[in-house]
């Protein structure tokens, strides 16, 4: 969570922790509880498991996370861990000390508050895909998330913390943004890993294809359009309503994600800004810090700590 934004910890920190690993202050609203745990000192394959949606974000540290499909899974700030209702996970805490607490929360959503957003986000696929690409948001996800999402996250826990006299409606109104922006990464990972499999199953999964294999070129909307098949009005219309975002947006996004993986994998930022098409550096580290809310330099330090 960024600085610059709420720091739920301030809330409690001149409390004495109750436990050393994994303490918890909870708020609970409608169909919703937030819980911000802080831990002290190292710990190993500490479990996790909730009988509802659980969201999982990041504050301060590093944790370590393993689920039954997948081990050894680096969870930093700035991104998001979704765990599907009654999915264990268990949890490293490689750096957690007394004086640097590893801090983290988690938003348990109900299960039917969930699917009855679910059901109207898969009302909005392509008849022809639908069966491909539903939304299912009983999966695990990793992702790491926007300065957008992030800004939900930050007010979304402002108001659960808060004495507000609106607080239960504003919660209600946050907690619904954030499912649907869960739901949106879910149903985007799914037809990317579609499409990497059928790239010319439809026009639009072409025009996917096309901007995932040039994310380093400029976009020409009339020529996606006509590798749609659609005219530009339709395209348009069908792209966002699919996936949420204008082509440029999306091209952006996938760049933003490329960027974060070739930097953590140890390539420097020149490289990775003249890779993706950036003509100019400072343009790349102000497009990578309005994304994400750190600078992508933050990104090789993290890597090298």
């Amino acid at each position: 969570m960024t600085n610059a934004m709420i720091n739920p910890s301030l809330t409690w920190q001149k409390r004495s922790p109750t436990q050393l690993v994994e303490n918890r202050v909870c708020f609970a609203g409608i169909d919703s509880e937030l819980s911000i745990y802080d831990t002290y000192e190292q710990a190993k394959k500490v479990s996790l498991k909730a009988d509802s949606l659980l969201y999982c974000g990041m504050v301060t540290g590093a944790k370590v996370m393993h689920t039954k499909r997948k081990s050894d899974i680096a969870f930093l700030p700035h991104e998001s861990f979704i765990l599907a209702p009654n999915e264990e996970v268990f949890i490293d805490f490689p750096e957690a000390n007394i004086n640097r607490p590893t801090t983290c929360l988690t938003i348990a959503l109900s299960k039917e508050r969930v699917a009855q957003i679910s059901d109207r986000m898969n009302d909005t696929c392509l008849p022809n895909l639908a069966d491909k690409i539903a939304v299912d948001p009983n999966q695990p996800l990793h992702t790491l998330h926007t300065q957008a999402t992030q800004q939900v996250i930050d007010r979304l826990t402002s108001h659960f913390i808060q004495n507000d006299p609106d607080r239960d409606l504003l919660v209600d109104f946050g907690v619904n943004e954030l499912i649907m922006r869960i739901l949106r990464y879910h149903g985007r990972e799914a037809l990317l890993r579609y499409t990497q499999t059928t790239p010319d199953a439809t026009g639009l999964t072409c025009v996917i294809n096309w901007i995932e294999e040039h994310l380093a070129s400029p976009l020409d909307i009339d020529a996606l359009s006509k590798m749609a098949c659609m005219s530009r009005s339709r395209f348009y219309d069908i792209f966002k309503r699919q996936l949420g975002c204008t082509p440029l947006e999306y091209q952006h996004q996938r760049r933003m994600a490329q960027a974060h993986l070739r930097l953590k994998k140890g390539a420097t930022v020149t490289q990775v800004s003249f890779e993706l098409g950036y003509q100019s550096l400072s343009h790349f580290s102000r497009r990578f810090h309005q994304h994400f809310g750190i600078c992508p330099s933050q990104i090789a330090q993290t890597r090298l700590n």
